[in-house]
């Protein structure tokens, strides 16, 4: 089944690599005997779905979660392969989605309004005064 992360990005299943092995946590017996964690890997190097483009960006984004090109998602939160299968490309599809997302423009630095300074100045004036009457008076 492909994945599709975004209406003009989908990820063919034979691009999608699939490890099960035994998972640890709750599950009884039942844990000792099913291969119910799931290890999802995506070579995003080497894809035919992505552009030029978009590739450089999801490298650039995840540099340090990229491993030779290859994303990873390991995920053992539920008793059935099943259901960790379907959280595994739920998990890789919001990553891939984060990553290929353009980054806000950056901030134009502005400076405060007159108004602004003025208000500022009024309030540490008036705090300034508040915290001068708690004082003990001197004996002058």
């Amino acid at each position: 089944m492909d994945l599709e992360v975004t209406s003009d990005l989908i990820i063919p299943a034979t691009e999608l690599q699939w490890k099960f092995s035994r998972s640890s946590g709750p599950g009884g017996q039942h844990v000792n005997t099913s291969d119910s964690r799931v290890q999802l890997t995506w070579v995003a190097l080497e894809s035919s779905a992505l552009s030029d483009e978009q590739r450089m960006r999801i490298v650039h984004q995840l540099d340090r979660s990229v491993v030779s090109g290859a994303i990873t998602v390991t995920v053992s939160e539920q008793r059935s392969q099943l259901r960790n299968r379907e959280i595994a490309l739920k998990a890789l599809r919001e990553i891939v989605a984060a990553a290929l997302t353009p980054s806000p423009p950056l901030r134009r630095a502005t400076r405060p309004t007159r108004g602004s300074e003025r208000r500022r100045s009024a309030y540490k004036q008036q705090r300034s005064a508040t915290k001068r009457q708690r004082r003990r008076p001197t004996s002058e």
